[in-house]
């Protein structure tokens, strides 16, 4: 059975490929053949994510979409969750997660067996990608109390931020200048920066 591992961070700080290793000896062990690894670095709570929706086009049906955690698949809203749900049986894959014993059955699991931990599996995993959105929503907020705290203790303070990066915004603006027609995505993966600071640069070049 053909596997397709899918590999999340959330920042270019953490390492998308640290699972990889893992998840390779996992598909060994569950007598699974590697045949794709998609690894990205970028927020879960997106569902535009150029590697995740290449696998997604790239598999077929009675594949296994492999990953570490339900988290590394899906901080997303329930409505996207659905969506994304949606695809991924339309395909016609199974989604198999490294820490979620119930689903390493779907491997091997047929018949009535089959069905009812599909059934089991596919509640739990609504669970985790509920708790996991909710966690993510928790961080946002305590980030937004701090910031609220720190502006009522001081007025006049406002975030540091990070620094520019000038060299990479030339490099960015360079990209831009040379294919107009090129997208976001491409231009982040070729200035091996994130998408949003594409639009940042762009938004700022169109201004000046």
């Amino acid at each position: 059975m053909n596997a397709h591992l899918y590999l999340r961070a959330s920042t270019k700080d953490q390492d998308a490929n640290r699972a990889k290793v893992a998840l390779e000896l996992f598909a060994v062990e569950k007598g699974l053949s590697t045949v794709g690894v998609y690894a990205e670095n970028i927020s879960g709570t997106k569902l535009n994510r150029p590697e995740l929706l290449s696998l997604l086009d790239t598999a077929e049906s009675g594949d296994v979409l492999l990953v570490e955690s339900v988290d590394r698949l899906s901080r997303l809203s329930q409505t996207d969750w659905d969506t994304l749900k949606a695809t991924i049986k339309a395909k016609g894959l199974r989604l198999v997660v490294a820490d979620l014993p119930t689903s390493h059955m779907l491997v091997e699991a047929k018949g009535i067996t089959g069905q009812i931990m599909d059934v089991i599996n596919n509640m739990l995993i609504d669970l985790m990608a509920t708790m996991a959105r909710l966690d993510q929503e928790k961080r946002v907020e305590r980030i937004k109390q701090g910031l609220e705290n720190k502006r009522a203790a001081n007025p006049e303070w406002k975030p540091t931020g990070k620094g520019r990066n000038a060299a990479k915004w030339a490099e960015v603006q360079a990209l831009m200048r040379k294919h107009p027609t090129m997208s976001a995505d491409q231009i982040a993966k070729l200035a091996d920066c994130g998408v949003a600071t594409v639009y940042r640069i762009k938004r700022e070049t169109e201004v000046a």
